[in-house]
């Protein structure tokens, strides 16, 4: 199966015979139609695995969240966006690639295609994003504490801004991507085809999706929690050294803040562990096509099935943090007497 590039990351669906998507015409010189090989079909099961555990899950969540009136006012926007968008990768992102491998080309015409792969690029989109959010609101929560009266409508704000800025990222698919049938040959597929002059504009629009989806969000999460794991510290110090420190005061950290701010860390872990290897194989194909002979077709699947595996790895930690859970971070909070600071609690203190 050959390498196209969907949603402006690398994907494992086929394409027409050519070696890039410019504007020449495919070569089809000894080019025999892809089918739906068994390292496809490995992929199409393991995909639907984890497609029924997500959604399963992930609607779980939400229910557990709309009936969590424990739950801090300004956590709650933030879970709910994030098992939103993992949610749109489990009905999006992976229905669409199990349907397209089976099928091998595309069937669902120019309209589908088009508004299929802006959907596709939107949802992972809006995944990063709101993980970036998230480590916004922690930096924030840890390192001034006495601002959680805005906290609310701050995430509200950025969540806003994160839904947005995605789909004005994603909405170029909806002119670049194309029905594009090959000729003398019953081969139809959605693929970028005559869409860039150069090989290197493509190139380009790729390599700007891989910095917004994977390095700005990387780069933004570790500048958060570095500075948070360099206040804990300073503190820990301070404690050591015999210095009296009040809870309410802006150099205490409350066990259920440290309890939120630990799943929130596993999160951005399990992202950048689950879509690493993924990004570094796209570069490596965007800047040498001819790997695709010498690496094996199951080693593009099973990473991108690894990539996947994202929206499972969020359930736990985002459990963990949601009411009626056994390790709930308000029964935690109740336990200690230390809740994370809710806009409403402190302005009726």
């Amino acid at each position: 199966m050959r390498l196209t590039n969907q949603s402006g990351v690398m994907s494992d669906n086929t394409s027409l015979p050519s070696v890039s998507n410019a504007s020449l015409p495919p070569l089809l010189t000894d080019w025999t139609a892809p089918s739906f090989t068994p390292a496809a079909q490995a992929r199409v099961a393991a995909t639907m695995v984890l497609f029924l555990f997500a959604a399963v899950s992930n609607l779980a969540l939400l229910i557990s969240v709309s009936r969590g009136r424990r739950l801090a006012s300004h956590l709650r926007p933030l879970i709910i966006s994030l098992a939103s968008a993992d949610l749109m990768m489990t009905f999006i992102v992976m229905p669409l690639d199990m349907v397209w491998n089976v099928t091998v080309q595309w069937y669902a015409g120019n309209g589908l295609c088009k508004l299929l792969c802006f959907l596709k690029l939107f949802a992972m989109q809006t995944s990063a994003f709101i993980l970036v959010v998230i480590s916004l609101d922690r930096h924030h929560v840890i390192l001034r504490p006495l601002d959680s009266l805005n906290a609310h409508h701050r995430n509200r704000r950025m969540l806003l801004l994160a839904w947005s800025l995605s789909a004005l990222i994603a909405s170029p698919q909806l002119f670049i991507f194309r029905t594009v049938k090959a000729e003398s040959v019953d081969f139809t597929q959605c693929v970028t085809h005559g869409s860039f002059r150069e090989r290197w504009h493509e190139t380009a629009y790729n390599m700007f999706h891989f910095v917004t989806l994977y390095v700005i969000p990387l780069l933004v999460m570790s500048c958060c929690y570095t500075c948070i794991l360099i206040e804990i510290n300073r503190q820990l110090h301070k404690s050591k050294a015999g210095e009296s420190l009040r809870r309410s005061g802006t150099d205490m950290i409350p066990k259920a803040r440290m309890k939120t701010l630990k799943m929130t860390i596993i999160i951005v872990l399990s992202f950048v562990v689950c879509w690493t290897p993924y990004y570094l194989l796209g570069i490596w194909y965007w800047f040498q096509p001819e790997m695709l002979k010498v690496t094996p077709e199951y080693i593009h699947h099973l990473l991108f099935v690894f990539g996947n595996l994202n929206t499972c790895c969020d359930l736990r930690p985002l459990h963990a943090l949601v009411p009626h859970s056994p390790c709930s971070l308000d029964r935690l909070s109740a336990r200690h007497g230390e809740h994370e600071s809710d806009p409403a609690s402190v302005k009726s203190a």
